[in-house]
């Protein structure tokens, strides 16, 4: 993030089936389309009203972009919290173009609309990227030193640190008599 990037949450829709890809064979991205509809209440008709939709492209990236795929389907209700980036280029014509997208920090369904399962990720893979030598070296880098992977199963990353506190069973009956 850089001073000046405009950070957006967003309620909404799931309005196009997400769409995922490798980039350079390597780094996944996942692409989706989420419209939102704010309501008013109109005194004239002592109802509530639809607004005009908005709608954003979301793009979401590595592990996010997998998550996202394989949670996320169309019409359910999302939300989105990211940064909004200008995507710019030039097509076959020489016509500049450009268009905002939603780049993807967090994404969740609306549980105010419904119910879901949280299911965690497995550790990932090591990235073939992670194994190649840095430009001018002889030799890889050592990964142990700079991943969280467990002794003894080399090639595998831990992508969340160890639980952070240790859980103590709450007990199903009273441990104390009632005054």
């Amino acid at each position: 993030m850089s001073l000046g990037d405009t950070h957006v949450t967003v309620q909404g829709w799931v309005g196009s089936a997400p769409q995922f890809k490798e980039i350079g064979g390597r780094t996944p991205r996942t692409t989706f389309r989420v419209g939102s509809t704010p309501k008013h209440f109109d005194r004239g008709l002592n109802a509530w009203a639809d607004r005009p939709t908005t709608w954003f492209a979301v793009e979401c990236w590595r592990a996010l972009a997998q998550n996202t795929f394989e949670s996320v389907q169309l019409g359910q209700p999302i939300l989105v919290s990211g940064w909004l980036r200008t995507r710019e280029w030039t097509e076959e014509g020489g016509e500049k173009r450009s268009r905002v997208v939603l780049e993807a920090i967090s994404i969740g369904h609306d549980l105010s609309r419904g119910t879901t399962s949280f299911t965690k990720s497995k550790p990932r893979a090591e990235p073939a990227w992670r194994s190649l030598p840095p430009a001018g070296d002889a030799a890889p880098p050592s990964t142990a030193a700079a991943s969280s992977e467990p002794a003894g199963s080399p090639g595998l990353v831990v992508p969340y640190p160890p639980d952070e506190f240790t859980t103590v069973p709450l007990p199903l009956t009273p441990t104390t008599e009632a005054a």
